[in-house]
This record gives structure tokens, C-alpha cells and sequence, in this order.
């Protein structure tokens, strides 16, 4: 038997190629996949691209360093977290069987990712309709670029600068340099979340409480989120 030369070598090299989605492996540690999780994810793709569909525990810890019990518990966790899923299969013969599919990662990994931009981009059209709704007019050109460049170049978030607008109401200063400051501000005082700009503004009324021991009662307006920031320094 002839030895395999160098381009048969090379081309049993370039069949021996599995693909793997590039954004499993850049995305998987924010579904919170462990390594040894993900090697079991690997190792059951590849065995669906050899024609082994419902490999048993023992199998997949053949081709891995821990043993078939470890691999086990780690495919029931994949199955209760909705990163696997085992469906019923029938052959020409009508025989049952069962194989194991990744579709509820894969769904994770891309539907979850489109999801998130088409909302994203859907908070961003009602930007543009609360403003005009609360400056009782159609924005200018320049205005619309304005708050483009809060969300792309700023990378300001939707609910954030809504909450900045809403200030900017109560304040009965509605212009947009003045919500302008208020964004700078809160991004120099590390506000990035409305959520932190509500616990800002409680410890804030809580110092002014404190300090106020005078006796009159003042006109009431809600404090719990919006407060003039730029009175805070």
C-alpha cells in the first residue's frame, strides 16, 4: 500500500473540517455556558454532522476529558436551561427514535440578538415622536441629528434620554441645549440607566431633605426620578 502524499494528506486535512457558528463562540459566555457545557455543545454538533444524532453520555465523554456521569448532568442542565432539546424522529420504517437538536440555542444565540435591535430601533423612532409631541411641533433637520448623535456617537440609551427630556418639562426649560447638559452631566456623574438616575435623584431629595428645616410647605412635584441635576454640584 502506497504511502499518502502531500496533497492527499492535505485533502483528508480539509475534509476533517466541522463549521461552528462564530457567534456561539463569541456570545456564549453571555448566555452563562460554562466551558465544559460548551465542549458537550460542540461535541453533540459534531457528532449530528457524522450521522450519530442522540450520542449516549458514555459516547460524548470518550471524546472529552471528564466522564460519562459529568456529561450526564451536564446534558439534563442544558435541557432544563432551553439549550437542548431531544425530539422524536420516525424512519422509513416508522420506527421512533430520538435525537438530540440544538435549535433552542441557536434561537438564543440569533433570534434573541435580532430581537434586542429591533427594539432597540423601535425606542429610537419613539424618541422622535415623544420630542415632537412635547415641543407641539415636527423636529427640524438639525434636531433630528441632534438626537441621532446622543444615540450613536454618545451611545446614550433611548430610556435615558427621555428621561433627560422629561426633566427638561418639568424644569420649563424644553430646548435642547439644556437637555444636552443634562445628559453631559449625568454621563460625567456615571448615570448611564434611568434606574440609576432614580437612585441618584432619591439620594439627592434625601441630603435636601435633611438640610431643610424650614417650616413652610412648599408646592409638591414627584422627586423620584427627574430632579434639575445641573443644580447638584
Amino acid at each position: 500500500m502506497s504511502e499518502l502524499t502531500q496533497e492527499d494528506q492535505y485533502q483528508n486535512f480539509l475534509m476533517d473540517q466541522i463549521t461552528i457558528p462564530s457567534k456561539l463562540l463569541s456570545d456564549y459566555h453571555k448566555h452563562n455556558i460554562a466551558e465544559k457545557e460548551m465542549i458537550v455543545i460542540l461535541q453533540i454538533h459534531r457528532f449530528s454532522l457524522l450521522g450519530v444524532y442522540f450520542p449516549t453520555p458514555d459516547e460524548i465523554a470518550a471524546t472529552v476529558s471528564f466522564d460519562g456521569q459529568e456529561c450526564s448532568t451536564i446534558l439534563r442542565k442544558l435541557l432544563q436551561r432551553n439549550m437542548l432539546k431531544i425530539i422524536e424522529t420516525n424512519d422509513e420504517q416508522s420506527m421512533v427514535g430520538e435525537r438530540y437538536s440544538l435549535e433552542p440555542l441557536w434561537v438564543k444565540l440569533y433570534q434573541d440578538s435580532t430581537d434586542k435591535q429591533e427594539q432597540s430601533s423601535n425606542e429610537s423612532m419613539n424618541i422622535f415622536l415623544l420630542f415632537e409631541q412635547e415641543f407641539g411641533r415636527t423636529l427640524s433637520p438639525f434636531e433630528i441629528e441632534n438626537i441621532n448623535m446622543w444615540i450613536d456617537e454618545e451611545e446614550q440609551e433611548p430610556a435615558l434620554i427621555k428621561a433627560a427630556l422629561r426633566e427638561a418639562v418639568l424644569m420649563s426649560k424644553l430646548n435642547f441645549k439644556y437637555i444636552d447638559r443634562i445628559l453631559r452631566e449625568w454621563k460625567r456623574k456615571g448615570i448611564r440607566s434611568v434606574g440609576q438616575a432614580r437612585e441618584h435623584s432619591k439620594a439627592f431629595h434625601d441630603r435636601q431633605s435633611q438640610q431643610s428645616n424650614r417650616g413652610q410647605t412648599e408646592q409638591k412635584r414627584d422627586h423620584s426620578i427627574y430632579y434639575n441635576w445641573l443644580e447638584d454640584e
